[in-house]
């Protein structure tokens, strides 16, 4: 007589194969339409499938916590760009460009917005008359403070389906691809 999988057993198994997702579906109609396309073209073109929509699922959770601070993920950016540099928490309004990934207008509206609310303030640079220096207020190192630590727990929450080696592989496995896209350095 065959032994019965336990309830733990069975959920165990379950974590451990996934169900399907929207893009396997996709994949499929591809398949079925098309099934002269090569399989590893698919596949790779299920995986960026899956990578976009991780980013889109993953930004819809993350603004649920920087609303609650009345922020958008782009001011949360900035404050957490100033905090991270150290004392005195101030960078250049280009340096802040080269993290962004953003445009000039782009950055100039997020500054703007963060200096209407008292959490940043901007100053001719000493040095470069040419140059703004972008620094956090004392209301701003206190709102990043607090809300990072909100942004890390929800995004903890959000991996949570993962394991630890899930965790560690998917990391190694999307360091790898960025670094031969070229992206390297900060700016």
């Amino acid at each position: 007589m065959a032994e019965q999988e336990t309830p733990e057993e069975s959920a165990a198994g379950a974590a451990d194969e996934p169900r399907a997702d929207a893009i396997d579906a996709l994949r499929a109609q591809w398949r079925r339409e098309r099934p002269d396309l090569d399989l590893a073209g698919l596949d790779a073109m299920a995986l960026v499938g899956r990578i976009k929509r991780a980013e889109q699922l993953l930004s819809k959770g993350m603004k649920t916590v920087f609303a609650e601070y009345g922020l958008e993920f782009g001011e949360f950016d900035v404050l957490a760009t100033l905090r991270r540099v150290g004392a005195p928490h101030e960078l250049t309004a280009g340096g802040l460009l080269k993290t962004a990934m953003v445009t000039s207008g782009a950055i100039t509206n997020r500054l703007d917005k963060l200096e209407r609310k008292g959490l940043i303030e901007r100053r001719q640079d000493p040095a470069d008359r040419r140059a703004i220096r972008v620094r956090l207020t004392e209301a701003g190192r206190d709102l990043v403070d607090r809300a990072v630590v909100d942004h890390i727990a929800n995004e903890q929450r959000m991996l949570a389906a993962l394991t630890p080696a899930d965790r560690e592989a998917l990391d190694w496995a999307l360091r790898r691809l960025l670094v031969s896209l070229g992206d390297t350095h900060l700016g």
